[in-house]
């Protein structure tokens, strides 16, 4: 059994910046907190421009592992991290433990989806640093 933390990255579509920080928590901090995203809705696909610059910067395919789902499918999580919501935050039967406020960069530049990408892997490493303990 794992002891690790379950962190949960919460948006509204978990399209996007949730399965960017999903993504990214698998990549660089599994080996301190398990990874989850999920959403208040779903969408068909992970976003595809998130899915091609995932994959051009850190050789992940998003589509192969993940998928967009909805808050009651993932593990109750120990730590839930909003992403941002810029309209009203999705109730998810717990106060959020943290909201990183971040823009959503769908329908935006490559540009933009990479200064969201960093910040994102940014916060997901000092996540990494302050469960580590």
């Amino acid at each position: 059994m794992s002891n690790k933390k379950k962190v949960a990255f919460i948006c509204v579509h978990n399209s996007c910046r949730s399965q960017i920080a999903e993504a990214l928590g698998k990549h660089v901090a599994s080996d301190v907190f398990e990874s989850y995203s999920a959403g208040t809705e779903t969408k068909p696909k992970i976003n595809q421009d998130a899915v091609r610059i995932m994959k051009e910067l850190y050789d992940i395919d998003m589509e192969q592992t993940q998928y967009s789902k909805l808050i009651g499918e993932i593990p109750e999580p120990d730590l839930a991290i909003s992403m941002g919501c810029n309209v009203e935050c999705p109730f998810i039967g717990k106060p959020f433990d943290e909201n990183w406020g971040l823009e959503d960069p769908t329908g935006k530049s490559d540009l933009e989806f990479k200064k969201i990408i960093a910040e994102i892997e940014k916060r997901v490493l000092e996540l990494r640093e302050q469960l580590r303990g």
